[in-house]
């Protein structure tokens, strides 16, 4: 089975971000970008079919930034080849661009199952393997939780469902599935093994094909969220603290005698 997956490069939500000046977007000449946490799970379910059933893995990402050691980790923990769009991605595109570009790509990539990740966390709008299935004419299930074969062209897929129900779909391939999560969790890949991957593997590159750039939604602003209050530190001796916050809660009608 050839298998592709799809990633993409989103903001590090552990560093702290900052706006631009128009108010319409980080700012991201200076964000940090990481793998985005659903695309893992899609390439873990991808390694997992491997691992249990035999297929050929691809990693295909538009060249957004910092996308080189990306590729090359999914390269350390088992996929067999990646693939990197070149084109003016920067400044991050929208979902319908990124899927139009997509769409052309794999039509150059054999696939029997493509895997994207359910969402992104820079917007959430969970449409990429919705668009894929569209452009590319296959079918989609989105928001899957694990991934098994069933005979020579399906799969089984397991959708989870509010108050724990479990679904199960029987999909005929070639299809598109957005994955929600995988059965474990996504594996580690020593950063020795990456560096070895460096060395000796290599990243192929296809230029990005002529689309119309799609916005689908725009982000009119983008702002901090206002702070709803603030908190006052106590510090001294243990009895001038005390004696503080003693004062306070009177002084707030909090004390009953």
């Amino acid at each position: 089975m050839d298998i592709v997956v799809t990633v993409k490069m989103v903001p590090d939500l552990v560093e702290e971000l900052e706006v631009n000046a128009e108010g319409t977007d980080l700012d991201r000449s200076v964000v940090k970008l990481r793998i985005n946490e659903f695309d893992e799970h899609a390439l873990e379910q991808a390694l997992l079919l491997k691992d249990q059933h035999g297929a050929r893995v691809t990693v295909v990402a538009l060249d957004s930034g910092d996308v080189d050691e990306t590729l090359f980790t999914c390269l350390a923990k088992g996929a067999d080849r990646a693939v990197k769009v070149m084109g003016d991605f920067q400044g991050g595109v929208s979902t319908h661009t990124a899927a139009a570009v997509l769409a052309q790509v794999l039509g150059g990539i054999p696939h029997e199952l493509i895997l994207a990740g359910v969402q992104a966390a820079d917007d959430r709008d969970g449409q990429l393997a919705v668009l894929l299935g569209s452009a590319l004419r296959l079918p989609h299930v989105s928001v899957v939780t694990g991934v098994e074969p069933s005979g020579d062209k399906a799969v089984t897929v397991r959708q989870e469902y509010s108050g724990g129900v479990v679904g199960e779909l029987e999909v005929d391939l070639p299809a598109v599935l957005g994955i929600q999560a995988a059965p474990q969790t996504p594996r580690y890949a020593p950063v020795s093994k990456v560096r070895q991957m460096m060395k000796t593997a290599k990243l192929e590159t296809i230029e990005a094909p002529a689309v119309e750039m799609g916005a689908g939604s725009i982000v009119t602003s983008l702002a901090r969220p206002e702070a709803a209050g603030r908190a006052e530190i106590i510090e001294g001796a243990p009895e001038e603290v005390a004696a503080r916050l003693y004062a306070i809660l009177a002084d707030r009608g909090l004390l009953k005698r």
